[in-house]
């Protein structure tokens, strides 16, 4: 688990200015993301992020200006994707995390060569960070498990294994797509309670998910176990993640092997991976009530009970095509904590491997739906609207209990406290389209 180390002194500051003031990207944060200048048809190519700019990375490898294995980091993250850096591991990319920080304080010598390699974020255009081979989405949320499992049974919302197993399935990578992602309400079956067959029809319950995503770095081989204590040498960092959900057909398909067309849709990511290195300064312990059952000792290390846990603010907010067109901003409907998170992300990663399960770099393994223990803290319309059966009123007069046609879901993330600098996860933004006519 990564330590408090010298990239994380709240004093430093940056001959990029834009980062020295209420930014999602100071220099203790040093995001990694993958793009092209708009307008071009460039390679992509990695990119740190620093105040209101991007590091072209592909320009810094061509410089020199690191050694050793910083230089190795730079080169690999000046590639289309960032599965190659992903795959060379924790101390690899710290050690490229570090030459950054050095190169961008204030009076380094520096400065010259790197200014040359800054691109304005208002002129690039975002790329999926990495190839993403295996996706799978957990349900961390005991406070989101809990309210949607009291909607179909209120006497016993929890199932019985809930407290005792990191709870997931396995769903599809080739949906996936970066912020600003687009797409057509989906169909599927849906069979209404009062109807004795299904039909074919597009979606009517559709729903966001507000979500962390956890990429993996180093890989393992099939039949190669992460222990809890070595667990978070395999993450590379975290993203925001929405994981769209299509209700209806969710309800009649689900059972008796859980999620399908209800999920494989799409999802949208953040552009923007912060390091599980930047997030330090936000640890917190990993308890659970004692009357709840402790983990398996597999599950358990002192480690990750001292300072398993994120503290990581999470909102969302809609915008209704008719706010666009008036101009006006989108409404907040909810904001949580990732601290709520019933399991931390050693464990997930743990437990997914101690079968001997693969991991390989550019995995993606996504939190499940992040509620608070509040209602106004509930990560998804489901909850928000009570299973649907009460409207929610936005700030224009206008009514939901799921998503229309034109409605643009909006998810922020950052840590902030006293005595730690602000880090930042930018924005994750997805458009729902109207679906497309069967032929």
């Amino acid at each position: 688990m990564t330590l408090l180390n010298e990239t994380h002194d709240v004093s430093l500051s940056s001959w990029v200015t834009s980062a020295n003031t209420n930014s999602d990207f100071p220099i203790q944060n040093l995001p990694f993301a993958t793009f092209r200048k708009n307008g071009t048809n460039e390679t992509n190519r990695g990119a740190v992020a620093i105040g209101d700019y991007v590091i072209d990375m592909a320009a810094v490898a061509k410089l020199k200006l690191f050694s050793g294995i910083a230089q190795k980091a730079a080169e690999a993250a000046a590639q289309p994707t960032l599965n190659a850096l992903m795959a060379l591991g924790k101390d690899v990319n710290s050690a490229l995390r570090l030459a950054l920080s050095k190169a961008l304080r204030v009076g380094a010598s520096e400065e010259s060569a790197l200014k040359d390699c800054l691109v304005a974020q208002s002129d690039v255009t975002y790329a999926m960070p990495c190839q993403i081979g295996d996706y799978t989405d957990f349900y961390t949320s005991i406070h989101h498990a809990t309210a949607v499992g009291s909607l179909f049974r209120p006497d016993n919302p929890l199932l019985p294994n809930y407290k005792w197993v990191p709870i997931g399935y396995h769903g599809r990578a080739s949906t996936i797509d970066i912020s600003g992602q687009e797409f057509p309400r989906p169909h599927g079956q849906l069979k209404a309670l009062d109807a004795d067959a299904p039909v074919l029809a597009p979606c009517k319950r559709l729903d966001y998910e507000l979500e962390m995503g956890i990429f993996i770095g180093e890989s393992t081989q099939l039949g190669e176990r992460i222990s809890i204590e070595k667990a978070e040498d395999h993450i590379f960092g975290l993203c925001l993640f929405n994981d769209w959900s299509a209700r209806d057909i969710q309800a009649w398909e689900y059972q008796p092997l859980g999620p399908f067309l209800a999920k494989n849709f799409a999802s949208t990511i953040s552009p923007w991976i912060v390091t599980t290195e930047a997030l330090a300064p936000y640890r917190i312990n990993f308890t659970r009530p004692e009357s709840d059952p402790q983990p398996l000792p597999y599950l358990t290390s002192e480690a990750n009970t001292q300072s398993g846990g994120l503290d990581i603010q999470l909102e969302c907010l809609i915008q209704t095509e008719k706010m666009r067109n008036e101009n006006k901003a989108a409404d907040k409907v909810s904001d949580s904590n990732f601290k709520y998170s019933y399991w931390t992300i050693a464990q997930l990663v743990t437990h997914h491997s101690v079968n001997g399960c693969s991991m390989k770099a550019g995995d993606l393994l996504g939190s499940g739906t992040q509620s608070g223990p509040v209602h106004e803290q509930a990560g998804s319309m489901l909850e928000l609207s009570r299973g649907g059966k009460e409207k929610f009123t936005l700030s224009n007069g206008e009514e939901r209990t799921f998503l229309e046609d034109g409605d643009t879901v909006i998810m922020r993330g950052y840590c902030q406290k006293e005595g730690a600098a602000r880090i930042g996860f930018g924005k994750v933004t997805g458009t729902v389209l109207p679906a497309i006519p069967l032929v």
